[in-house]
């Protein structure tokens, strides 16, 4: 009974620093565009292969834990999103793409694994807001960029690909 006991004791007290972890922020821009033919063309929508691309991010952070999904104004930063948000059954949030700041506010005080979509100029500038050391470029033609920030005593940035 004491060697039982002393057993779930150790585990708890090596998971507890995983269960006080702070929150992980995904960041990805948008998947790729189509060409604007109608519409606004400011405002267009996913291409075949950006819709792709939007299950692959689904299929890539389905098992990450996300509570909470930010994105622009912008269809293709919701729809870059729609797959995650509906399997995770959870409703984005939609935050002005000039608003970086409120969205750095409300990323500061989350407490849950969040997901944020937005534009090759604004990703970098949220996660210099953040508190990340060395800036970060998204070049127009990048699509594939997911970046994973971990704020806390050690705050990491760690970019990946996803295809």
């Amino acid at each position: 009974m004491i060697a039982r006991l002393l057993v779930t004791v150790t585990v708890l007290a090596l998971l507890a620093p995983a269960w006080a972890a702070e929150p992980t922020i995904f960041l990805v821009r948008h998947a790729e565009k189509a060409e604007a033919t109608t519409g606004n063309p400011k405002d267009p929508e996913l291409s075949e292969i950006g819709r792709r691309r939007a299950e692959s991010l689904a299929l890539t952070l389905k098992d990450a834990g996300i509570t909470s999904i930010y994105v622009t104004e912008l269809k293709r930063t919701q729809q870059t999103v729609e797959p995650l948000a509906r399997s995770a059954d959870l409703r984005p949030t939609v935050v002005p793409a000039k608003d970086a700041p409120a969205l750095v506010t409300r990323l500061n005080e989350t407490t849950g694994n969040v997901l944020v979509v937005g534009h090759s100029n604004t990703i970098p500038e949220i996660i210099k807001a953040l508190g990340a050391p060395e800036p970060v470029a998204i070049a127009d033609s990048e699509y594939d960029n997911l970046f994973i920030w971990r704020p806390g005593a050690s705050p990491q940035l760690i970019r990946l690909h996803y295809r």
